[in-house]
């Protein structure tokens, strides 16, 4: 079963997203307190709910440093100022956490950024289907390891179209650096992607 996060809770979920989210998880994931025990410590979900929605503010404001611009004024440079931060708090979350965090996207730009399996590319065409649902939580089992993944959606700004928008205008570092682009030809609204963060089960200690 599954947890899930519709545009029409996103004002009221602002303002108690810890507590809200997490009794919607718990309870639409069928938790009881001792099926808890072998699950994620329930802190970190709403750690990794607000981490996301912390993660996607960054995206948000760094991307709009580039509104109004023409591709032709985006070079490698601004790449790293808008892109990379975004990349890198990813990271430091994932090490800090004990998480695996990634953005995935159908219409990748990076090859790593292509579905990593199929409960991937199920939340994908979930999310291209319902384009209210802003996030929802899987059991999942990722390399071997069995846990839960929070998946978030992400949409394409009008300030995503400089590198994102018609295939023939996309700036020429792109063009020369990701030869496998898919990411273009997006519209305001669209969906981007999504972000993905799998958070292992703790093992139960022995009786």
């Amino acid at each position: 079963m599954t947890s899930t996060l519709r545009e029409g809770d996103k004002t009221m979920w602002t303002y108690l997203r810890r507590w809200l989210l997490l009794a919607l998880a718990l309870g639409s994931l069928g938790w009881s307190a001792a099926a808890a025990l072998a699950q994620p410590d329930p802190a970190q979900l709403a750690k990794a709910v607000e981490s996301v929605e912390y993660l996607d503010q960054l995206r948000h404001g760094l991307a709009a440093s580039l509104a109004g611009s023409s591709p032709a004024g985006v070079d490698a440079e601004t790449f790293k100022q808008v892109c990379r931060p975004v990349a890198v708090q990813a990271q430091a979350l994932a090490q800090e956490n004990g998480w695996q965090v990634k953005q995935i996207a159908q219409k990748y730009r990076n090859p790593e950024h292509a579905p990593d399996n199929l409960h991937a590319t199920m939340a994908l065409a979930r999310f291209q289907r319902d384009p209210e649902l802003i996030g929802f939580w899987e059991r999942e089992v990722l390399a071997g390891q069995r846990g839960i993944r929070y998946y978030r959606r992400i949409n394409v700004e009008a300030s995503c179209l400089a590198c994102h928008g018609p295939k023939d205008s996309r700036p020429a570092f792109i063009v020369s650096k990701y030869p496998q682009d898919r990411a273009y030809d997006f519209k305001v609204g669209d969906l981007r992607g999504m972000y993905a963060v799998f958070i292992p089960e703790e093992e139960e200690s022995p009786q």
